[in-house]
């Protein structure tokens, strides 16, 4: 059974690995003939432009790896919550291109991971200070839900750019 996270919904049963490549694929496919203006749009009025949720993917994915290898070699292994906000504002100087392409390398290095855990591996515990104790393959189905619910931000502006 699929461990229930934040993002469940926006998975709704799908496959993690197959969703993040799809993932990454779609936001490839519509940001690569973006202009630097286009990266500025954002899907509604006081929301993240493109940048900054590329920005915020490409964290998300540094993030969500490095607590599965973590967890993976580190006996008890506590993760750290982070402040999504305060490490945005940190990085309001990386460009829209850069946000994206480091979203997409993170990404597809952390499905080419994830597709060699096993079933042990996967059911490797650590602790959480917001939801406590975790499972590797909940990362795993956190990071596919979240990558889509940010996709169909991204889907938004594309439409919008005309």
């Amino acid at each position: 059974m699929a461990p229930t996270t934040p993002y469940t919904a926006a998975l709704a049963g799908r496959d993690p690995i197959e969703a993040i490549g799809e993932v990454a694929t779609r936001i490839e496919a519509i940001t690569a003939a973006w202009t630097p203006a286009d990266f500025e749009r954002s899907y509604a009025p006081g929301k993240w432009n493109a940048r900054q949720i590329l920005t915020h993917l490409a964290q998300s994915e540094l993030a969500f790896g490095t607590r599965v290898r973590m967890a993976l070699t580190v006996p008890g292994y506590a993760a750290q919550s982070f402040d999504q906000d305060l490490w945005i504002k940190h990085e309001s100087g990386l460009d829209g291109r850069l946000a994206a392409n480091a979203y997409l390398s993170a990404s597809r290095m952390n499905r080419a991971f994830f597709e060699t855990l096993s079933e042990a591996d996967l059911s490797t515990s650590f602790s959480h200070p917001e939801y406590g104790s975790l499972t590797v393959d909940w990362i795993r189905h956190q990071t596919a839900g979240h990558q889509l619910h940010h996709l169909k931000q991204l889907e938004e502006i594309h439409r919008a750019r005309g």
